[in-house]
């Protein structure tokens, strides 16, 4: 038979004492005070050094991107300028260009002009050449000319041919036939004057008025 052997429990004073000194933290040593400041330390290090690289480097992309945008900013508005450039020479030569084109279109009118105009005066004068007697009569009368001794130089045929044709009329006049007049020229000659009554001399006056005015109405076209 076994025996029993009461159990003392301890007092309820005992174990409220050594909660007490259980729940007050032991005083720490002068050395395992240095390894947890250095533990500290390099705990903090690490993860300031982890988040400074990660903000440089988030503030570093960010500053690498403008400047990479300015850049190319820089560099496309440089080379649509150079373009722009070409563009603008190339509209400055096709300008050029077509300018020469319309001022040689119209030479050739003027010139197209006066060669039909010549020819339509040669025909007249063929069928019609006393039409020179009215020439005389307005170049001398323009001149106030008051000697009657005047001498009319004209093509050999035509004079021959007014002659014929209206000898009352140049009786006042001396019909001089001169082989180096082309026809439609006259030559007027005076003790007081010498003056050209010839249709080519008037045709080519008229073709130089036609000339400026066409070279007048270029040049105002270019200022607008």
């Amino acid at each position: 038979m076994k025996s029993v052997r009461p159990h003392r429990f301890p007092s309820l004073q005992r174990l409220q004492a050594q909660s007490s000194h259980a729940g007050e933290a032991a005083p720490l040593s002068a050395e395992a005070y240095q390894q947890g400041w250095d533990s500290g330390h390099s705990d903090g290090h690490a993860e300031g050094l982890i988040s400074g690289e990660a903000a440089g480097f988030a503030e570093g992309h960010a500053a690498g991107l403008a400047q990479g945008e300015a850049e190319a900013r820089l560099a496309a508005a440089a080379r649509f300028d150079e373009k722009a450039a070409l563009i603008e020479q190339l509209l400055q030569q096709v300008q050029r260009a077509s300018d020469d084109y319309q001022l040689a279109l119209r030479q050739e009118v003027v010139d197209l002009v006066a060669r039909v105009a010549r020819q339509v005066i040669r025909c007249e004068l063929t069928l019609q050449p006393v039409q020179l007697l009215a020439l005389v009569d307005e170049t001398l009368a323009a001149t106030s000319q008051t000697n009657t001794a005047v001498a009319v130089h004209l093509n050999a045929e035509e004079c021959q041919r007014v002659i014929e044709l209206a000898p009352e009329r140049v009786a006042r006049w001396q019909l001089v036939a001169d082989p180096h007049l082309a026809p439609g020229e006259c030559r007027i000659h005076s003790a007081e004057m010498e003056a050209d009554a010839g249709c080519m001399q008037r045709l080519d006056l008229c073709m130089d008025q036609l000339k400026e005015q066409l070279l007048t109405d270029d040049a105002a076209k270019a200022e607008e």
